[in-house]
């Protein structure tokens, strides 16, 4: 196969995409990129890495009265520049906050469908018997990580409701005997990725219907 017929395939995207997230800040930034890149990116120019941008943003997410603009720009910095982007701790560190692959992101999102919804809601709206999920949730005993609530009874959920699709999906989990056992009708692949907080290696599942 040649290089141009590798670069098509590449670029070769379902008819109808969808992405959607619980929480409406990071679903506010993908829609920000989507339709107003380049404001987005002045504003975020306005910033620098800096202690005391990033605890008067922690301040000022807390509250409304932002343009959505400006509350992306807000949540873009708050990510990139704390440790380990849990936009809790500043990072203390060099960071590059450059935004030119915004424009590469703008482009990608043209035909998708942002959506922010509650997982079950959103899989009952979009399932058809070629749909493909892929699903990312909290990861088990993690979860006061996320600002989002997801409750024991939320992975329990999640299980029932994928259970029943007509469609295939694909979820990613971390490597936890709970989530196991929940699972254990489906096919689990054990899998290793990097840990960016250590020099270690971190242990996750991939789980699918298919």
């Amino acid at each position: 196969m040649d290089g141009r017929k590798k670069s098509a395939c590449k670029e070769n995207h379902a008819k109808l995409e969808v992405y959607n997230d619980f929480n409406s800040d990071l679903v506010n930034l993908f829609r920000c990129v989507k339709y107003h890149r380049a404001k987005l990116q002045r504003e975020i120019s306005g910033y620098f890495n800096s202690r005391e941008f990033f605890d008067e943003i922690k301040e000022k997410m807390k509250i409304s009265g932002f343009t959505d603009i400006q509350r992306a720009a807000m949540f873009y910095i708050q990510i990139k520049i704390s440790y380990g982007s849990n936009m809790r701790t500043f990072c203390c560190k060099e960071m590059n906050l450059s935004t030119d692959h915004m424009e590469q992101i703008e482009k990608r999102l043209k035909s998708v469908v942002i959506e922010n919804k509650d997982f079950e809601n959103l899989i009952r709206l979009y399932d058809r018997p070629k749909a493909l999920f892929y699903c990312d949730p909290p990861y088990h005993k993690t979860e006061n990580y996320y600002d989002v609530t997801f409750t024991e009874d939320d992975h329990k959920r999640l299980k029932t409701v994928l259970g029943n699709i007509k469609g295939r999906f694909i979820l990613s989990y971390n490597d936890d005997e709970y989530i196991r056992e929940l699972y254990k009708n489906y096919e689990i692949i054990p899998v290793e990725r990097q840990n960016n907080l250590s020099r270690g290696s971190y242990k996750e599942l991939i789980i699918k219907n298919f």
